[in-house]
């Protein structure tokens, strides 16, 4: 399980929302270049991006950003969201040396989409579930579709998908903690291992999350954190280091 720092995009800054709401944003850098490089400097091995301005335009609207933010990180794995509605998108991004693209409003849209790209892109392609009351939102959160969370997991079990970020929008940004029962239930009836995010606080968020998929490691690939890491109320490093310790194997003698 790894912690994975978020940058999010508006108007070519690095910002956080409280619940999705683009009126609600705070500006944390006006270079996330050097935000995504800081991240680099503390050791992260996986970076969450989202094109907020892409994901309630509908394309990508930082995508030249994006690309030179994936050059500064090198070596180290790029996830991107926000506004990848069509094939000709996604391969941009992989041509720019992204590792996963996250398909979450035209999965809910155009189901045959996702299974085909993900069919073309196996391991390469992300399903992003964000819910709100455990029914599916999309446009950047700004609609809710008639599709319960759970279904959406179950129904994508087959494909070769790499990941699903599973947000819980209620707590997103709100620093309240995970909603750790609902994400353990989603991963057990996923076919791809899930990335929980949404409400990432503290030390203790990560024990608990941690604690929860002890039984089933290979269930979690890792938490996403924003706003916690941005505000300093977790430091990022030390979030790194417990995870390592928490699932160091045990010795038996």
């Amino acid at each position: 399980m790894i912690l994975i720092p978020a940058i999010d995009l508006k108007e070519g800054q690095c910002v956080r929302l409280r619940q999705g709401r683009m009126g609600d944003a705070t500006v944390f850098s006006n270079d996330p270049v050097a935000t995504a490089e800081h991240w680099l400097a503390e050791g992260c091995r996986r970076l969450h991006i989202v094109d907020l301005d892409g994901a309630f335009a509908g394309h990508p609207k930082n995508a030249e950003l994006i690309s030179t933010m994936v050059t500064a990180l090198g070596e180290v794995p790029v996830q991107v969201g926000g506004g990848i509605r069509s094939t000709d998108i996604a391969a941009a991004y992989f041509d720019a040396g992204v590792a996963n693209v996250i398909i979450g409003t035209q999965a809910i849209r155009e189901p045959a989409f996702l299974a085909k790209l993900a069919q073309r892109y196996p391991q390469q392609v992300t399903l992003g579930i964000d819910a709100r009351g455990g029914r599916v939102a999309v446009s950047g959160w700004d609609e809710e579709a008639a599709v319960d969370a759970m279904d959406l997991a179950r129904s994508t079990a087959d494909l070769p998908l790499a990941s699903i970020v599973y947000t819980d929008i209620d707590r997103d940004g709100m620093l309240q903690g995970l909603n750790v029962s609902s994400t353990r239930a989603l991963a057990e009836v996923a076919g791809a291992p899930v990335i929980a995010s949404g409400g990432v606080t503290n030390l203790n968020d990560l024990k608990q999350l941690q604690s929860v998929f002890a039984d089933a490691p290979h269930l979690l690939l890792g938490a996403i954190t924003g706003r916690a890491i941005y505000e300093g109320e977790l430091d990022f490093s030390a979030g790194q280091k417990l995870l390592d310790e928490l699932n160091a194997p045990r010795s038996t003698g």
